[in-house]
């Protein structure tokens, strides 16, 4: 396709109770907290405190469950809002957001853009590496307020849930399609592995020993990709990464669990059920899987939803439910309120080797 200098900017513009409080009672299993670190699919409004052109904080994002925007690339709630609602935990909000002592259920790092790597969008986002720091900062914050005991169950009881891959790949397929000419695909899936593990490590080596973690779903079907395609099918090269991506991430969770002892995971295959998803929306309950509730051109696949990018013109469909996809990259909040409902207590054929249910409790 012609790429011309609008459809440039749009893409890059788009691609972008229980518990411990500050006073600290006493924490049980039940309200074990919830630490999220990743990208724009659970970032609940960290991008609202950084100078970036990732943001959705304006409307119609927001519009279904908080009725105005709050910075998530959705029309309502996140996968991580809903495994919150099921931990008994109340919204976890931005770390950015939270101020002074304040601490309720755990801590959002996540960031629009944002990647395992650090040049992924540099400059626009959290990226993976700082949000580690920021956890770093916030658990020396509860050891001096809470004593170093407490401070201790609560990050050893927590669990630390990760969404992050799909900008390392978006980028260069967008911007430098050129890139695996020279670079294997399997060489550049491990660099991006090489800083994941790093991240999982640093976590455990603070005392983190509960991970969540996220498979890519099949990224190349999502509508930024399809539109780069002649017809409109899914972009196989993006696919073909993902699930790279997957093998290898597997793999270095079992590691991990061999190595490091206490280490427990969860790894969701969001490749398959995405895919499942996507293909047969109306088993689902989904009327459209391919083109999305808001934005332009073909499949609404430009993110020029919400009219705040430079380009006035865009379309928004009247009931989102039934669309898979709200924006060009993300997911309707119906579609993620079925992600969290699998990952909460989901069969081992798609969350293994145990649920989140299973993995709070344990």
């Amino acid at each position: 396709m012609m790429w011309t200098p609008t459809l440039r900017t749009i893409l890059f513009a788009s691609l972008a109770s229980l518990f411990v409080s500050a006073r600290c009672g006493d924490q049980s299993r039940e309200g074990a907290a919830l630490f999220i670190f990743g990208d724009s699919l659970n970032d609940a409004g960290t991008n609202n405190y950084i100078d970036t052109i990732f943001r959705a904080n304006f409307t119609p994002y927001g519009e279904t469950f908080f009725h105005r925007p709050t910075g998530r690339f959705t029309d309502g709630r996140l996968i991580v809002d809903f495994i919150a609602e099921y931990a008994k935990l109340p919204l976890i909000p931005p770390y950015l957001q939270m101020k002074g002592d304040e601490f309720m259920g755990g801590a959002n790092f996540a960031s629009a853009g944002a990647g395992a790597l650090d040049e992924t969008y540099r400059g626009f986002v959290v990226g993976m590496e700082t949000q580690l720091k920021q956890f770093e900062q916030l658990e020396e914050k509860l050891r001096k307020k809470m004593g170093s005991e407490k401070a201790k169950r609560i990050i050893k009881e927590g669990v630390y849930f990760f969404s992050i891959g799909n900008n390392d790949y978006f980028m260069p397929l967008t911007f430098n399609p050129d890139l695996f000419q020279s670079v294997s695909m399997e060489d550049y899936v491990g660099m991006v592995m090489g800083n994941i593990t790093t991240v999982l490590k640093g976590i455990y080596r603070v005392g983190g020993r509960k991970f969540a973690m996220m498979g890519l779903g099949p990224i190349g079907c999502v509508p930024a990709m399809r539109v780069l395609t002649k017809n409109g099918s899914c972009l196989g090269e993006a696919n073909k990464l993902a699930r790279l991506h997957n093998i290898a991430l597997t793999s270095i969770l079992t590691k991990l669990e061999t190595q490091l002892p206490g280490f427990q995971y969860s790894y969701f295959d969001f490749y398959t059920t995405g895919s499942d998803s996507i293909q047969y929306p109306s088993k689902h309950g989904f009327k459209e899987a391919k083109t999305a509730c808001c934005g332009s051109g073909p499949f609404r696949a430009y993110p020029t939803c919400g009219g705040d990018r430079g380009v006035e013109g865009y379309s928004l469909c009247r009931h989102p439910q039934k669309f898979v996809f709200f924006d060009a990259n993300h997911p309707t909040e119906r579609a993620n309120w079925q992600i969290a409902q699998l990952m909460w207590d989901g069969k081992l054929s798609v969350i293994w080797p145990r649920n989140l249910k299973a993995l709070f409790e344990h």
